[in-house]
């Protein structure tokens, strides 16, 4: 059981070190820390103490997906607020302890761990999505981990977890007992592909088949990018507003090589050096003729611009377009596809 929280651990106070990294590790193996294991009680940690109190007042269940519902533990917690009390330490107390309450997986040796996917990857004949397009993003996912390895600051070496903040109408209205926006998680990746949940804590099944097993991840990320391609840019599941405006009325193309030729999706870095360069900057449109308010200006990559990316209409099949889909259809996936087409260009 945990035995911190008298007196209370917050930020700005004359915190035990001990204590706040015992509390981190806690945050961590919940789902609710992404960040640092360094004993410091910053902002980071702030946001996930607030994170979890949020789910102890409203996560239900999520309509029976998770194997538990954690409002269930949330005890003498009286408030949504930064502070790690005596209440909170007894409700993650009982929530470690509940053996269907999957927690975020470690690693004895998480640089091997890492290096064995990647290396499985480089490997993969016969794939369903080009290698070179999923390293790319696996980059900008989770800096090519799967295990965060640590460091001497940073003793971290759970699996990487991104979590992803985008409140529905309904949660925007009903924020009480001192909610802010940014408590609400509404959706988890892990692992090298982030391949994402939208339910918390995951099921036995999810850790064994793309949370703990790197291979397994990213196999299962090779298949969320082939299903996009397939069904998101041209149908039938849904349609891509700047592939439907660039390429209108062209077939899906897989790749300029045929299937027998050794360039068949392999060669997507030379074919990224090829086409023509853009500089993106947040005012730009999102493509030729998208409606005014449609520009690269995002709150999630504030100011950002983007030097030398690959023209996406220029390449000679449509991943490009599916990467971006990878990472939905807001506005910001137009910034995702912005850095993932760098990052093949890169290599």
């Amino acid at each position: 059981m945990a035995t911190y929280g008298n007196p209370p651990l917050q930020q700005g106070a004359q915190n035990d070190v001990n204590d706040v990294l015992q509390l981190q590790r806690d945050l961590r193996a919940l789902g609710y820390l992404p960040g640092s294991i360094d004993g410091d009680f910053g902002n980071g940690t702030t946001l996930a103490v607030r994170r979890l109190k949020y789910d102890l007042f409203h996560n239900a269940g999520s309509n029976g997906a998770a194997p538990v519902a954690i409002d269930g533990f949330r005890g003498a917690v009286a408030a949504i607020d930064g502070v790690a009390d005596a209440a909170l330490t007894d409700a993650i107390g009982l929530l470690l302890a509940d053996a269907a309450y999957v927690q975020v997986p470690q690693s004895g040796n998480p640089a091997a761990a890492n290096q064995a996917a990647l290396q499985a990857v480089k490997q993969m004949t016969g794939t369903a999505a080009p290698i070179p397009f999923m390293l790319a993003i696996f980059q900008q996912e989770s800096d090519m981990q799967h295990f965060v390895v640590p460091s001497h600051r940073n003793t971290d070496d759970f699996v990487v977890i991104g979590l992803d903040n985008n409140p529905t109408a309904a949660q925007r209205a009903g924020l009480a007992n001192g909610a802010q926006l940014s408590d609400i998680v509404t959706s988890r990746g892990y692992g090298l592909g982030q391949y994402t949940i939208f339910h918390h804590p995951p099921t036995a099944q999810e850790l064994q088949s793309f949370i703990l097993d790197p291979v397994k991840n990213v196999s299962m990320a090779f298949g969320e990018l082939q299903g996009k391609f397939r069904t998101y840019l041209v149908g039938p599941d849904d349609t891509a507003d700047d592939r439907k405006a660039e390429h209108p009325g062209l077939a899906l193309r897989v790749c300029r090589y045929s299937p027998g030729d050794a360039r068949y999706m392999m060669d997507c870095k030379a074919c990224a050096m090829e086409v023509p360069k853009l500089n993106i900057d947040p005012r730009m449109p999102q493509y030729y003729g998208a409606p005014a308010a449609d520009t690269y200006a995002s709150a999630l990559y504030a100011g950002r611009s983007y030097v030398n990316v690959p023209d996406r209409a220029a390449f000679l099949c449509d991943w490009p377009y599916a990467v971006r889909r990878y990472n939905g259809s807001g506005p910001a996936s137009y910034n995702y596809q912005a850095i993932v087409l760098t990052n093949v260009l890169t290599g």
